[in-house]
């Protein structure tokens, strides 16, 4: 039979581990994103802007849905080979990066809830993230510009 003081450090155990099992399935954080509307080609876009590495981090994940129209702006510090990946996002996405003057590198499908890496196929400066489908369906193409993009942090 154990003594007091080792039900005493059970306990303690238990009831921590418990704690740790909460926070694991509490919501994620809020977070409050700016929001804009840049031109995709001729077709505007309502965009929800993501600036900092906490935005960027969080960007679309827990979201059930968006509006047909609407998608994700990721502004990135640096011009680079960006990548994108589903983890925790519900929602099919559709990705096109973007370089410093607003040229589509490439577009990219990418689906819910998965560890695949989406990469930039050249140096981009910002990231659209939008429903899936919606770049084909505007006939959005690499090479397309893109136009209302906010100056990227310096």
């Amino acid at each position: 039979m154990p003594n007091a003081q080792t039900l005493r450090a059970c306990t303690k155990l238990f009831f921590a581990m418990l704690a740790l099992s909460a926070a694991a399935l509490a919501p994620a954080k809020e977070i409050a994103f700016k929001s804009g509307q840049v031109k995709v080609g001729n077709h505007p876009l309502k965009v929800e802007l993501a600036v900092s590495d906490e935005e960027r981090s969080h960007g679309l994940m827990f979201r059930k849905s968006m509006g047909k129209d609407d998608g994700m702006l990721f502004v990135f510090d640096e011009l680079g080979y960006h990548s994108m990946w589903m983890k925790d996002t519900l929602i099919p996405l559709s990705v096109a990066f973007i370089d410093g003057e607003g040229r589509i590198i490439n577009i990219l499908d990418m689906e819910p809830q998965t560890l695949d890496t989406h990469s930039a196929a050249g140096p981009a400066r910002y990231a659209i993230e939008t429903n899936k489908g919606w770049f084909v369906e505007k006939k959005v193409k690499p090479g397309d510009k893109v136009t209302g993009l906010p100056k990227p942090p310096e």
